[in-house]
């Protein structure tokens, strides 16, 4: 079984209307279905440039932007569902941040499916920022999703740095995790990166990044953007050496597209050089 998948390098906008919104999605999907991408996958909190269509002190406020996104939420769905049944692809769309009845926020993964249903998972570890300043609140279930490629799992960000929840998702049966990303410095893209690969050897599975990238001055939450688009693969037989399949430039706003094999994960795990993730459990005897 083999997919391509796309990656973004996705860079923040000021937008000047909804349809401006439209129009650079559409430009990007329509890019990488041409290059027959099944799956594609947007970085976290690209979805906070929508913040741009309200005033000034509405996009300048952290916790007023919060608020005023909700407006646009069932929009965003929509827009994106459509999206992924029309070009009949799978859609990892980022995050948006999600106001529940409760009254507290989650920092949602959204996954559109071809067939117009969608599916989420929320981020699961905090960084400072989202604990300290926009009081963004923790999930409370870690999920696989089921396609016409095999079970999906998504990390989001942070959540890509703590081995027990990538393995946790392999063991359910995903054999690739999405991890969308926002990092403001060099130090946060190479630590999300670091654990991506991480995760990706320990497992033998296939681990793919996508950042936001470049500067929006106007936005406290999103103003800095550093990193680049990677697919990680198992380090063994069949794959390459240093475990990449495919890496954007660093900063660069683009598509990184790659060749998944996803049939040989399960041959790597049976007869590859060495056995990271048959071995996991022997971690114990030590503990």
């Amino acid at each position: 079984m083999t997919v391509k998948i796309a990656t973004a390098q996705y860079d923040i906008s000021f937008l000047e209307s909804w349809s401006d919104y439209e129009q650079k999605i559409n430009q990007w999907v329509q890019q990488a279905v041409e290059e027959n991408a099944r799956i594609l996958l947007f970085p976290e909190y690209g979805s906070l440039e929508l913040a741009s269509l309200f005033p000034k002190e509405i996009y300048s406020s952290l916790e007023k932007q919060l608020s005023e996104l909700q407006t646009l939420h069932e929009r965003f769905v929509n827009f994106y569902q459509l999206l992924a049944k029309q070009h009949n692809c799978y859609i990892q769309a980022g995050t948006f941040p999600v106001k529940l009845e409760s009254g507290e926020y989650r920092n949602r993964a959204y996954l559109f499916m071809p067939n117009g249903t969608c599916d989420y998972q929320d981020k699961l570890q905090m960084t400072r920022f989202e604990n300290e300043q926009w009081l963004i609140k923790s999930g409370t279930e870690l999920k696989c999703f089921d396609t016409d490629f095999g079970k999906i799992a998504i990390n989001v960000c942070y959540d890509s740095e703590f081995p027990l929840l990538a393995r946790k998702q392999v063991e359910a049966g995903a054999n690739l995790i999405l991890v969308p990303s926002c990092t403001d410095t060099l130090a946060g893209y190479h630590r999300v990166k670091i654990g991506c690969q991480a995760r990706a050897l320990e497992n033998q599975c296939y681990v793919v990044q996508s950042p936001t990238v470049g500067s929006a001055a106007w936005s406290e939450a999103v103003d800095i953007n550093i990193g680049a688009a990677a697919v990680y693969t198992p380090v063994d037989r069949g794959f390459p050496d240093n475990g990449i399949a495919a890496m954007g430039e660093l900063n660069k706003t683009q598509w990184v597209f790659a060749d998944l094999y996803l049939e040989n994960i399960a041959k790597v795990r049976e007869e590859g050089q060495v056995f990271n993730y048959r071995d996991w459990p022997l971690q114990s005897r030590f503990m």
